[in-house]
């Protein structure tokens, strides 16, 4: 069974041989394990563990897209930085990190106003045509499932306006924010438009959409069925129009929101973040008749190196979570060079051995 007949088969609830898997790095653990000589150069992280699915994320959502990024301030460690949304981040110079976020532009609908404009018209140069046609290709030769990967309008609009904003705005002026979701619906829409007709359909469709932090969503379950749920429904739907499975990353705690995610019409929920309060075994005894699951293994334990504490948590998921075909194993979060090359290949041979199916 190839990489692509199983996710599929997996993303339907179908029966396969065994469960799916995959895995993110950050980018300092490719720099790590190549330069330990563990993977070769010119060689993908998906060959060299065989997972069963690939990504190509070929959008550019920036605002401006002829906005040169202008050093505001530098020092050692970090560098801050205005980009083309209007917002100023401070990023770390040696480390793979999400940048921290310093101001904005953007802090109300009138100055919304001012770059909406740039937002309007799909503009092809936003699109990466030769990455997404070379990672299609390279999906097919190796029988993989091939998404499309980007982010969503939730995602969209915090690098704009910052979380602050974006989460007042929904409390003080809902149109604001709902107007913000609609436009980078219809503008991801029409890229996809674009590219697909140019370059061919994937098998399937990545969004990315932070939408929770520890213990709790970043907005009620109310407010997202008012102002971010529609557009979903939207990008969603526009997707399974096309038989495109949707596939839905949510780091932080999103478990109220779930229901009204499947509703939008999502197949499969990644990436399970147990240190914010996802609970894997929880969620698959309450939906999994409905999505599939990719995610929910601590990789905290990971960081141990200590294979007695991996084994025992596969063992307490793995388990339970395969019955109904519709689970990818996958870590809670992106695998960091902390944790040893032998110790990934372990946890990925323990994970496959205990996702088999009779």
């Amino acid at each position: 069974m190839t990489g692509k007949e199983r996710m599929l088969r997996i993303l339907r609830h179908e029966p396969v041989d065994r469960i799916g898997v995959y895995e993110h790095f950050w980018g300092d653990t490719y720099n790590a394990w190549r330069a330990e000589g563990h993977i070769p150069n010119g060689e993908s992280f998906d060959d060299h563990f065989g997972f069963d699915m690939s990504e190509c994320w070929p959008l550019n959502m920036v605002a401006d897209l002829d906005f040169k990024q202008e050093v505001v301030a530098e020092d050692e460690d970090t560098i801050t930085f205005l980009d083309g949304n209007g917002a100023i981040l401070r990023r770390h110079k040696f480390h793979d990190t999400t940048p921290e976020h310093v101001d904005f532009t953007v802090k109300e609908r009138e100055d919304w106003e001012k770059i909406k404009p740039l937002l309007l018209e799909p503009n092809p140069r936003r699109i990466n045509f030769e990455a997404y046609r070379n990672a299609k290709k390279a999906a097919a030769d190796a029988g993989r499932f091939f998404v499309w990967s980007g982010v969503n309008v939730f995602e969209c609009m915090h690098p704009v306006c910052g979380h602050e904003n974006m989460l007042v705005g929904m409390a003080l002026d809902p149109d604001w924010v709902r107007d913000m979701a609609e436009t980078y619906a219809n503008l991801t829409i029409k890229l996809q438009e674009i590219l697909f007709e140019q370059e061919g359909y994937p098998d399937g469709i990545w969004y990315y959409e932070d939408m929770g932090y520890k213990g709790s969503p970043f907005m009620s379950p109310t407010m997202y069925k008012e102002i971010i749920q529609p557009s979903h429904i939207k990008t969603f739907g526009w997707a399974k129009e096309h038989g495109l499975p949707v596939i839905v990353h949510s780091c932080g705690f999103v478990e109220p929101l779930v229901p009204y995610m499947i509703e939008a019409g999502m197949d499969c929920l990644q990436v399970i973040e147990i240190k914010a309060g996802m609970d894997l075994l929880k969620l698959h005894k309450l939906y999994g008749d409905k999505i599939a699951f990719m995610g929910g293994i601590d990789v905290r334990t990971l960081y141990t190196n200590d294979r007695e504490i991996i084994t025992k948590e596969l063992e307490s998921k793995i388990p339970v979570v395969k019955q109904g075909f519709n689970y990818v194993v996958h870590s809670d979060h992106s695998i960091p060079k902390t944790v040893n090359y032998e110790t990934y290949c372990f946890f990925l041979e323990k994970a496959l051995e205990l996702g088999k199916y009779e």
